[in-house]
């Protein structure tokens, strides 16, 4: 009896090990046949293979089912999208779950008079998108930063990026994850409150407000829902698509506005499918949403592109081809009350013939939506991924646009002699400042860098009134050996690995008239493998200190007065997660840090365009405490 039962467990293993055998061949396969050509080919958007292996299955099974590699999934059975997940990460499909421990054991204190306590609430901390944190939220001064230390960390289980901006209301952090999860967590101990699912991932910030009578969070998700959730509770109490095109998404924050919610949506996703030969490209028009902030009912839809994209011409496949399109919304809408405005900066177009509003900043009426005025930076910006992979170029529009996207919100500020600006900084390099009160006109124009589709300033400069600060991206690759550390197959330059010498610096200008104040150059990659100085995320600054993170995992903080490094941690490394989940940094991209009541949160992790992937929410204190 025990050797014939011993056999049949015998057998039993033989079979899963087999069957196990088998899926990683087929995935090995599949991969080789469907995904290779953009993951090992360095197309910048595809997530490389040591990305890939941090992410969980179900993760990338998402993307292939209905996420951003829909396309690609479209082509493949059910059983050959779990091999292929399943090859990529490493790992079997399973939902990743959270101790016990990683739970708050207190019930979550009211939000009564969250608003009276120190907070960042939503992209910019305030509707006019400053990212500046007054000494009063921040409680955190010049001489206390170089004495921060780490005291928590937190692990998104299964992503490889950590692209949403923490917000932190109420001693409580509300934040969402690539692993389509909302979090509630405790402020100062990083443990759950909540955790609520969404249907795709979320990457915007999230607005935390008291609407009839009780408190909501309200954010969207990268299928362009837009969310009002219980922030109590994380009960989901209305969901409203803002944008009919299948491969639409939101990336940039609502902005709340006297009890409306205004929502952009960007179409990154068809960007990238609209490089497939066979693909109709492209439909996607950006667009902003007035939602009424109680019950998710829209109230207006507006598009970046008034005009509805036509027939053109087809590929030298016979695929019908489709324009104009693009001009998504990647950044958080700022609001003008004097003006009754609202004031976006647009992307580029995906398809010929290029849109007059790509590449734009752009104003809407508060109360209808109608567009007020438009300033268009680039003219003639049609891209699209075909551009980028000589394989696949059918659908590359004939304008062959140099993708300079505006990825940042517009600021509104106040300047000395009475007048005020919209500032604005886009991927060519430029910081760009317009008059809102005369239909956009330009008052100065900066030069910071050469800009590229990975450079220039990607997500946005701050200001505290006196300086305006930009981080440069301007990201740079360089000719390397096959078996060269951090080496990658990129379709259009052979093997490389990221250049250390090139992108970078942290620049202040005078908001009147954009003269360099100061310039802190780019730190020196050192010995550090595939490393790039390159400053892509978000700026933010507080009394005396500003902070930008970089790519190679660095976040700095500089004084104010003359750019002069207060303090520098390397985030680019593992740490035990309070929820029990391995915390890994990495590049630090996308939003920039927050600090709330003596603390400072920033993620780390962001496995694109060459950046080490990563999925950590780090916690810095002084002396850790």
């Amino acid at each position: 009896m025990y050797s014939k039962r011993m056999r049949k467990l015998n057998l039993s293993s033989l079979f899963v090990v087999l069957a196990a055998s088998l899926c990683a061949q087929d995935g090995n396969a599949l991969y080789r046949q469907h995904c290779a050509s953009c993951h090992d080919g360095g197309v910048g958007r595809a997530p490389q293979p040591a990305a890939l292996k941090q992410m969980s299955a179900e993760n990338v099974q998402f993307a292939l089912n209905g996420g951003a590699m829909v396309k690609q999934g479209a082509a493949l059975t059910p059983a050959e999208v779990l091999a292929v997940s399943q090859f990529v990460t490493g790992k079997v499909l399973a939902k990743e779950t959270f101790a016990k421990q990683a739970f708050c054991a207190d019930a979550a204190p009211p939000l009564d008079q969250a608003l009276a306590q120190p907070r960042w609430n939503g992209w910019g901390v305030d509707s006019s998108n400053h990212r500046f944190q007054p000494a009063a939220m921040a409680l955190l001064s010049a001489s206390d930063v170089p004495r921060l230390k780490l005291k928590w960390a937190f692990g998104f289980p299964g992503d490889a990026r950590a692209a949403a901006q923490p917000t932190v209301v109420g001693g409580r952090i509300f934040v969402g994850s690539q692993g389509r999860r909302v979090y509630s967590l405790n402020a100062s101990t990083g443990c759950i409150y909540w955790v609520t699912g969404t249907d795709a991932p979320v990457r915007s910030a999230i607005t935390i407000a008291e609407q009839g009578g009780s408190w909501m969070a309200y954010f969207g998700d990268g299928r362009a829902n837009a969310y009002g959730v219980d922030a109590m509770t994380g009960k989901i109490l209305w969901k409203t698509r803002v944008n009919g095109h299948p491969l639409a998404g939101t990336t940039g924050a609502p902005t709340l506005f006297e009890g409306r919610l205004y929502v952009p949506a960007s179409g990154a996703s068809e960007e990238s499918v609209g490089g497939t030969a066979d693909y109709e490209c492209c439909r996607f028009r950006g667009s902003v949403s007035a939602l009424d902030a109680g019950t998710g009912k829209v109230i207006w839809e507006s598009y970046t592109i008034p005009e509805e994209p036509k027939p053109t011409r087809k590929n030298p496949k016979g695929v019908q081809l489709y324009g104009p399109s693009g001009a998504g919304v990647w950044g958080s809408p700022t609001v003008d009350a004097t003006k009754h405005a609202l004031y976006v900066a647009t992307g580029d177009s995906y398809s010929d013939p290029p849109a007059r509003t790509s590449d734009a900043i752009m104003a809407f009426d508060l109360g209808t939506g109608k567009i007020l005025w438009s300033r268009q930076m680039t003219a003639g910006d049609a891209f699209n991924i075909a551009c980028t992979n000589p394989a696949q170029k059918e659908n590359c529009p004939d304008a062959k646009g140099p993708d300079f996207d505006f990825g940042s919100s517009p600021i509104l500020v106040d300047l000395p002699n009475g007048r005020r600006a919209l500032i604005a900084g886009q991927k060519s390099g430029v910081v760009h400042a317009v008059d809102p009160d005369q239909q956009g006109e330009v008052l100065w124009q900066t030069r910071l860098g050469r800009g590229s589709a990975l450079g220039g300033i990607q997500w946005g400069p701050a200001t505290d009134g006196v300086n305006l600060y930009a981080a440069l991206s301007d990201i740079g690759f360089r000719q390397a050996q096959a078996d060269a550390p951090g080496a990658r197959r990129n379709v259009l330059y052979g093997t490389v690995t990221l250049d250390p010498k090139s992108g970078g610096g942290l620049f202040a200008l005078n908001p009147a008239t954009g003269k360099r104040v100061w310039t802190a150059p780019p730190v020196d990659c050192g010995d550090r493998i595939n490393c790039s100085p390159a400053q892509s995320a978000a700026v933010t600054v507080i009394p005396g200190v500003v902070f930008s993170g970089a790519i190679d995992g660095h976040l700095r903080a500089y004084a104010t007065t003359n750019g002069h490094v207060l303090w520098d941690v390397d985030t680019a490394r593992e740490y035990p997660g309070v929820n029990g989940v391995k915390a890994t940094g990495g590049a630090i991209d996308g939003p920039g840090p927050v600090i709330v009541g003596g603390i400072l949160y920033v993620n780390s992790g962001y496995g694109a365009f060459g950046g080490a992937p990563g999925n950590a929410l780090l916690a810095f204190s002084v002396d850790g405490k």
